[in-house]
């Protein structure tokens, strides 16, 4: 009976990867509109908190995009900084040829608290009806604005880019394998019409679709703001897209430490759990390969085990390939082997932090739920 469960279970892990490798490498993606005429004014949104270090690298980001530059404005908000953040951000957008501004946030709006707090802020000073939406580790690239844009049909409130981590240490490095291929398992999700998530951090929301839901002030406060918003969208009934395209490919700065990784992922999780019941049944199943490999090395034996890992490697080589070529990307298939390790490492790690119910940091704030 435990043989026929093992051989049912690596079956179906085997062929969801498969299948998944399959519908990413065959996929169209979504069709893009031309961008309206004339082109419409946006509003930039990002959150500051102690970013004194990364904020200068965004805003040149943000003024190297090629969009007009006096149909943009960009406004900080900056939340409660006790660093140089607001220094920084000044002397990089001096001469800025469009509108820039720096919100002090200095009290609560409504249910909002942290970073939904500040983009509550923001969403109210902004005299656009696009928002766009990002975060001050965040290099945007030059077509960001009309790479969203064309995707924002009319009904559609939400757009979804996408974000690579980049780095020059071999821990860096992992992060965006982890990353980059996370998104395309996502990607194969929302393809097949399935809502899944939405990125704060590469997000373009209209601002019909942001005043339906009442706003952050009027949401339930979740450290997964940006999941929070986007249920809210959808119970509105307005559309929504993740676009997987090197237009909207964004760069993210890695987490510099273990520890850091592990609060981040944790706070993570608080969106995991609020997913369908089939697709955290479906996360458990993929999550769950070593502690069946273990038992399989038990019942067939260590060279059964070993040609099991051996082709979960490769069909996860075959899926990185696909994915980092179709973002123009160089595969890094001499990591994959490590990948498996570091995967292990931080899937077990998350378990004893889920587990020990410790608390988290976001921003310099502890969070215990």
């Amino acid at each position: 009976m435990l043989s026929g469960l093992l051989s049912a279970y690596f079956v179906g892990w085997f062929a969801i990867l498969l299948g998944s490798w399959l519908l990413f490498a065959f996929r169209k993606a979504p069709a893009r509109q031309p961008l309206p005429t004339p082109l419409p004014r946006v509003s930039i949104l990002i959150a500051a908190r102690n970013e004194e270090a990364a904020i200068a690298r965004c805003l040149r980001s943000i003024r190297a995009l090629n969009y007009p530059p006096e149909k943009l404005e960009v406004l900080l908000g900056d939340d409660a900084s006790t660093d140089r953040t607001a220094a920084v951000a000044t002397a990089a957008m001096q001469g800025f040829a469009g509108a820039f501004r720096i919100l002090p946030i200095t009290d609560t709006l409504g249910e909002a608290r942290g970073k939904a707090n500040v983009l509550a802020h923001l969403a109210r000073a902004a005299t656009t009806d696009y928002f766009f939406i990002t975060d001050a580790d965040i290099s945007l690239p030059t077509t960001w604005v009309q790479g969203l844009l064309r995707h924002a049909t009319p009904g559609r409130g939400t757009v979804t880019g996408l974000t690579v981590v980049h780095g020059p240490r071999l821990f860096d490095q992992l992060q965006g394998l982890d990353w980059l291929v996370s998104l395309a398992l996502v990607q194969v999700v929302s393809d097949r019409g399935q809502p899944v998530t939405a990125m704060g951090n590469n997000m373009l929301i209209t601002r019909a679709a942001y005043q339906a839901t009442g706003g952050y002030e009027n949401l339930p406060f979740s450290v997964t703001e940006d999941y929070e918003l986007f249920r809210a969208v959808l119970r509105k009934g307005f559309g929504w897209v993740n676009v997987f395209e090197t237009e909207v490919l964004a760069e993210s700065l890695p987490v510099a430490s273990w520890s850091k990784l592990l609060h981040q992922r944790r706070r993570w999780l608080r969106g995991v759990e609020a997913l369908p019941w089939f697709i955290q049944v479906g996360l458990m199943l993929y999550g769950s390969f070593y502690p069946a490999l273990v038992v399989a090395g038990w019942t067939w034996g260590v060279s059964t085990a070993l040609v099991l890992l051996a082709g979960k490697v490769l069909v996860q080589g075959l899926l990185t390939f696909t994915v980092f070529r179709r973002v123009g990307l160089a595969p890094p298939l001499r990591l994959l082997p490590l990948f498996e390790i570091y995967t292990l490492v931080l899937t077990t790690s998350l378990a004893g932090f889920r587990l020990l119910r410790r608390p988290f940091d976001w921003k310099g704030r502890l969070y215990r739920r």
